[in-house]
């Protein structure tokens, strides 16, 4: 991948006059807490088209392109998405916002609170497992299925650092 790793400090105690970053979390992480001035365009509905006309709407310069989500992983698969398609040197702001953070860099903070989607994925999981089982020993033994289905899936994320219930609930509409 030709994309390079650049630290929060690095990036944000000296910007650059034209810096771009793109935040590709969701909409309710960006809305409790987000960099000023940052595109914002989730995971899920980023394409070259879109950034390069989000970019050139808000007048910004698209090189070099600086990438941001909670932690990394999602920036990293924003890379993926974007090489080859846009003209742009590509950075990964390491450690995401929780780096960001800890680097204590001045975030905006709107007061609300949003569930981050690691945390959604890991309620909705455990609420199916839970579900499955109580499901399995009151009605019908195939529910247990449900928690082996829930179980495989957690595995498959967990080899491939791809979540799939992530990505689901990244589209509902409380994350919009």
């Amino acid at each position: 991948m030709n994309y390079k790793r650049i630290h929060p400090a690095d990036l944000f105690n000296n910007p650059p006059a034209d810096l771009c970053v793109v935040d590709v979390r969701t909409a309710a992480e960006v809305q409790a807490e987000s960099l000023p001035n940052c595109l914002h365009i989730p995971l899920h509905e980023l394409s070259a088209e879109r950034l390069q006309a989000e970019i050139a709407r808000r007048g910004k310069k698209a090189s070099p392109l600086y990438l941001l989500c909670q932690g990394g992983k999602r920036a990293e698969m924003a890379a993926a998405q974007l090489e080859g398609k846009i003209d742009a040197d590509l950075y990964i702001v390491d450690g995401g916002i929780n780096a960001v953070k800890q680097a204590q860099i001045a975030l905006q903070v709107s007061g609300k609170t949003a569930i981050s989607l690691e945390r959604q994925v890991r309620i909705a999981a455990g609420l199916l497992v839970l579900s499955g089982v109580i499901l399995g020993m009151l009605a019908n033994t195939n529910f247990y299925f449900l928690s082996g289905f829930v179980g495989a899936g957690l595995v498959f994320a967990g080899i491939t650092d791809t979540c799939m219930m992530a990505m689901l609930l990244a589209r509902m509409p409380w994350n919009k």
